[in-house]
């Protein structure tokens, strides 16, 4: 059975991402990456010393704003729990991360390459969340 059009469009974002962060000298440590029953990291990788959460948003278009203003409130809220988990998980709550968010806006059949716009730092960790 094919997968719905937005499924295959998002996995292809995230392969671009991907390839576009190893060129960077990132360390990917994994893609959709699964933290409990019910949150997921597009990308998980290593800038140097740096644990990097990465929020991929792909879009074929810029016709109805940038794929990044789709990071809302309740989706920063989401990541910053994931987040908390996965470092609870390790062990080390002194880690240093950031939440990075790359845009991708271009089509899986496109000839011209996509555009990418990688945001660093894109937003803070949910204050709701404590690392003790």
């Amino acid at each position: 059975m094919k997968e719905p059009r937005h499924l295959e469009t998002g996995k292809w974002g995230e392969k671009v991402s991907a390839k576009f962060l190893k060129k960077k000298g990132y360390k990917l440590l994994g893609s959709r990456v699964h933290i409990g029953t019910r949150d997921e990291f597009d990308l998980i990788a290593r800038d140097g010393k740096v644990l990097v959460f990465v929020e991929v948003k792909t879009r074929g278009s810029e016709k109805y704003g940038r794929p990044a203003s789709s990071v809302n409130r309740h989706k920063r809220h989401t990541l910053s729990r994931a987040a908390v988990r996965y470092i609870k998980k390790l062990r080390n709550p002194r880690v240093c991360f950031r939440f990075d968010v790359v845009e991708i806006i271009g089509k899986i059949e496109d000839i011209e390459p996509p555009i990418i716009r990688h945001i660093e730092n894109a937003f803070p960790l949910d204050s709701c969340y404590a690392l003790s």
